[in-house]
């Protein structure tokens, strides 16, 4: 099983964006797969923790099997609801095509749950595919455009990067 966006988007861009170093606590928040935790992983190195939350059972199961003895802890959550994250413990949530799928409840309880476990300054990531005719992805009325999402997450934005033909990330900070 992939990741939806697994092969569509440019990692490296992303990777470079998103200025992780040795020794930081990056959550993965809809991991599917565990793709990009595993590129987070190695980055952090053995300093560093990954938390890779997905709701899907067997797609955290698979993970769970294939990051044995790693920093990578995968687990079935929801990041919409409160997790058993630590308070102010993490420097980087990352959350790739993923907010579209979320009621306006649900992206109340997800930012409520990213300011609790962001530490101050830390960072949010959103991947989103762009609010326009695509060859893929969900109907436009689901999807934000970059604005939409500003309005709707209630954190610091920051830099807003465009990660392919399709898609982009908005960088936001925890004030």
């Amino acid at each position: 099983m992939r990741k939806f966006s697994e092969g569509l988007l440019n990692d490296d861009k992303i990777l470079a964006n998103l200025d992780i170093s040795s020794g930081q606590t990056i959550l993965d928040a809809g991991c599917g797969n565990g793709y990009m935790a595993k590129k987070f992983s190695e980055i952090v190195g053995n300093t560093g923790k990954i938390y890779a939350l997905d709701p899907d059972n067997q797609s955290i199961a698979n993970l769970k099997k294939e990051v044995e003895m790693t920093n990578i802890e995968a687990f079935v959550d929801d990041i919409t609801k409160p997790t058993r994250l630590k308070a102010a413990s993490i420097d980087l949530v990352y959350l790739s095509t993923v907010f579209h799928i979320l009621s306006k409840s649900q992206i109340e309880g997800f930012v409520t749950e990213i300011k609790r476990i962001l530490k101050p300054n830390a960072r949010l990531a959103i991947v989103n595919i762009k609010k326009e005719d695509t060859p893929f992805g969900p109907p436009l009325e689901m999807r934000s455009s970059p604005e939409e999402l500003r309005q709707r997450v209630s954190l610091l934005p920051k830099m807003l990067i465009e990660v392919n033909e399709y898609f982009y990330m908005q960088l936001f900070e925890n004030s």
